[in-house]
């Protein structure tokens, strides 16, 4: 006879979950007290912030990739100094990163901290928003 696990158990050692526990979730937790829209609105604003730096990296390596794969012509001309336009792309890459970096902390102090702190300051003065 062998041993067939659950199927909701990853992992043959691994306790059953508790019936009642509710799943998991990635969201902040909804409090009866809370702001109307002021956590909505952070939600966003950190949502925003997370998607403007992950785009601005991965996208500039996608697009140096994809010229890479479907250009080769172009990536391989000489472009200054016997540089090829493939190697100046290239490295241009740790800029790129550093300048998602910047747009990551950025959108944190224009947007998500302000937010954040109107949040707490509502908290310690007790304006609405009690745990």
């Amino acid at each position: 006879m062998s041993y067939q696990p659950h199927p909701s158990q990853p992992y043959p050692f691994q306790p059953y979950p508790h019936p009642h526990t509710p799943p998991r979730s990635h969201r902040l937790p909804r409090h009866p007290d809370a702001p109307s829209g002021e956590l909505r609105l952070l939600r966003t604003a950190y949502r925003w912030q997370r998607r403007v730096a992950t785009l601005t990296a991965l996208g500039y390596f996608t697009l140096f990739l994809l010229l890479s794969a479907f250009a080769p012509g172009l990536m391989n001309r000489s472009a200054t100094g016997g540089l090829s336009t493939g190697l100046l792309i290239g490295l241009c890459q740790l800029p790129v990163t550093c300048l998602a970096l910047f747009l990551y902390e950025y959108t944190a102090r224009r947007r998500v901290d302000p937010l954040v702190h109107r949040i707490r300051r509502q908290r310690r003065t007790g304006g609405g928003y009690a745990r």
